[in-house]
């Protein structure tokens, strides 16, 4: 039977309650819990990383109701919840340091109206740290923090490089928080597009477990192969398979190779072959930076690059591979190991 197709919803309970097609990631959910703390995961914009994050906020809420059929619904303890804190960057634009931080006191305004708590302190730090440790001792249980599109105010200011090193620096004060909070924070997700070096945005926070090129963590955002044939089987009718395949599949993470889902989604909506994820916007900073360098796509024939150029980006230090990988124009096609610990 066919579905509504979830093109932009970024809620679990509007997918779930909808009767929209799902392709359950609780499962990934629960293996992180399982295994770890502290995770950070890099992934290209509309690749499901809000819905994700989202999902984790209605399993640690305890929303039973919501995982019906999932893996998670058999395997979770619905009988504890945990007080969960969202901050998101995905709305409006930073502009400069004092932005962000209105932006910032927002947030935390909001989360201190839902547990009736004071804003005792006027600095952002001060405010963070008292919401999570008085959040802790109301409920009994410790905080669940999730940053969705955390670089997000950096990369709006990209081009003008002391604008985005100040509003570096105080996020750099903000999520240092998190690890000196430890004993009220039960568990931390931070996503984005981009992976900031440690030494510049997470110094405060070396604790965190980037899963961005974890095999096991791969198709964690995505569709796979098998996602395709099962949940959206009513769909294929009429449609090339091998041409879908050909078409969209083959974002890697050096684990199983996915489709981004807006391509597919569209496809599926308007039964055109066609770059939709491509033609919804490349970001102009990308643009810019690339012709600024003169740095041309047939340069990529062949390229070899070692798993740290990747991950090299700052604010004035950046490659044209590590930022055509962090904001999916190049994806990973095989890795190899030519000298022990040397990956390529």
């Amino acid at each position: 039977m066919r579905k509504k197709l979830p093109i932009g919803i970024q809620t679990l309970q509007e997918i779930r309650e909808g009767n929209y097609y799902y392709v359950d990631k609780s499962g990934f959910a629960l293996s992180l819990i399982d295994q770890g703390k502290y995770y950070f995961l890099s992934r290209p914009r509309r690749f499901g990383k809000s819905l994700f994050l989202d999902t984790l906020k209605e399993l640690f809420e305890g929303n039973r109701q919501l995982f019906q059929g999932l893996a998670a619904h058999h395997q979770w303890d619905w009988s504890v919840t945990y007080p969960v804190i969202s901050i998101s960057f995905g709305g409006g634009v930073v502009r400069d340091r004092p932005d962000l931080e209105a932006t910032l006191h927002q947030q935390l305004s909001y989360h201190e109206g839902r547990f009736a708590l004071p804003a005792a302190f006027p600095d952002i730090r001060s405010r963070f740290h008292e919401l999570i440790r008085l959040v802790h001792a109301q409920t009994g249980r410790r905080v669940v923090i999730l940053v969705d599109e955390y670089d997000k105010p950096i990369l709006d200011r990209i081009e003008e490089p002391d604008a985005a090193r100040q509003i570096r620096e105080g996020l750099k004060d903000f999520y240092s928080v998190i690890k000196d909070d430890d004993a009220h924070v039960k568990f931390a997700f931070l996503t984005g597009v981009s992976k900031f070096s440690k030494v510049s945005i997470f110094s405060g926070l070396n604790n965190l477990e980037d899963i961005t090129l974890d095999k096991q963590f791969s198709a964690i955002c995505g569709y796979t192969d098998q996602d395709v044939d099962a949940v959206f089987a009513p769909e294929l009718e009429g449609l090339d398979r091998h041409e879908i395949r050909k078409w969209y599949n083959g974002y890697n993470w050096t684990g199983d190779a996915v489709y981004n889902p807006l391509d597919l989604l569209l496809l599926f909506r308007n039964r055109q072959f066609r770059p939709w994820w491509f033609e919804t916007g490349t970001p102009t900073f990308l643009v810019n930076y690339l012709a600024e360098k003169g740095f041309f796509t047939p340069e990529l024939a062949g390229l070899r690059s070692s798993m740290t150029l990747l991950s090299t980006f700052d604010v004035g230090h950046m490659t044209p591979e590590a930022l055509l990988f962090q904001t999916g124009y190049l994806t990973i096609k095989q890795v190899e190991e030519p000298i022990r610990g040397q990956w390529v």
